[in-house]
């Protein structure tokens, strides 16, 4: 890996620079969402509120299906797209199940199994 090359972790999108810039108008609706007036907004429109922050169509249309993997390749971080995940009851395990491709369930097990 030269100085100036993205690290590549095989299966894993990694959160580089490119993906900041990328990414910059969904994490900051995200971290929007941390004011209890601006859950209440979303909650109400969620569209009218990615429109409200500028969101490109791939990602407002990851928000609408709540598609974490989808949001993850346009350029979200997963510290705020956990804000998001909230908005929808939604824990850190439900976004690493999403992740993973398995159920919460055996996404738990998988925990549990590491565990020990």
């Amino acid at each position: 890996m030269t100085r100036n090359a993205p690290p590549s972790i095989p299966g894993t999108p990694v959160f580089t620079g490119v993906q900041a810039v990328r990414g910059y108008a969904l994490n900051h609706l995200c971290y929007s969402l941390n004011d209890a007036a601006n859950r209440a907004t979303f909650k109400d429109d969620p569209m009218a509120y990615c429109a409200r922050y500028n969101l490109t169509p791939e990602q407002t249309e990851a928000v609408r299906s709540l598609n974490v993997l989808a949001m993850i390749a346009a350029g979200g971080n997963v510290y705020y797209l956990a804000k998001l995940a909230g908005v929808y009851g939604l824990g850190v395990q439900d976004i690493g199940a999403q992740q993973t491709g398995v159920s919460l369930e055996e996404f738990k097990q998988k925990l549990l199994e590491a565990a020990h």
